[in-house]
């Protein structure tokens, strides 16, 4: 058996800049008594468009310019049920002129340690005509806060 890389270790608390706390629901929890590994994609939206909307001003009804999901993924690390509450951390990984890859962290309530890790993909794209469009200035800058160095 090789050695655990760094990449094998979970994420720290510290590796994020921001975070939401999201509850837990009932109907999270699947007949195996923790919540379903879809569900954690919830939690990916959640914290992500929460931010874009508060810190970008992302008009989710009307901006000429939306971030579709192109990409995403979780690696699980142990079990989150309810009525636990969780927090989401937030970083961004890559930010491009149309493009930015979040990684997102999802901690129990107190835990410094992540229970799952994932990243996800928008391309932002003209609302009517659905092609890449550069992120809007108030987004760009709203992530450009939240963006890591790249490691050397």
């Amino acid at each position: 058996m090789s050695e655990p890389t760094k990449d094998d270790a979970p994420q720290t608390r510290a590796s994020y800049t921001h975070f939401a706390p999201i509850p837990t629901r009932w109907m999270d929890n699947d007949v195996y008594g923790h919540v379903n590994n879809v569900v954690y994609y919830a939690y990916f939206d959640t914290v992500i468009n929460r931010y874009l909307i508060a810190e970008g001003k992302l008009d989710i009804a009307r901006g000429a310019v939306i971030g579709l999901c192109v990409e995403s993924r979780c690696r699980y690390r142990r079990a989150v049920a309810f009525p636990e509450d969780i927090d989401a951390g937030l970083r961004v990984a890559k930010l491009g002129r149309s493009s930015v890859t979040y990684e997102i962290g999802i901690f129990g309530r107190g835990e410094e340690t992540a229970a799952a890790e994932g990243s996800f993909v928008h391309v932002f794209v003209d609302r009517e005509t659905r092609r890449s469009a550069p992120i809007p200035d108030a987004i760009r800058s709203a992530l450009a806060r939240i963006a890591v160095a790249a490691d050397a």
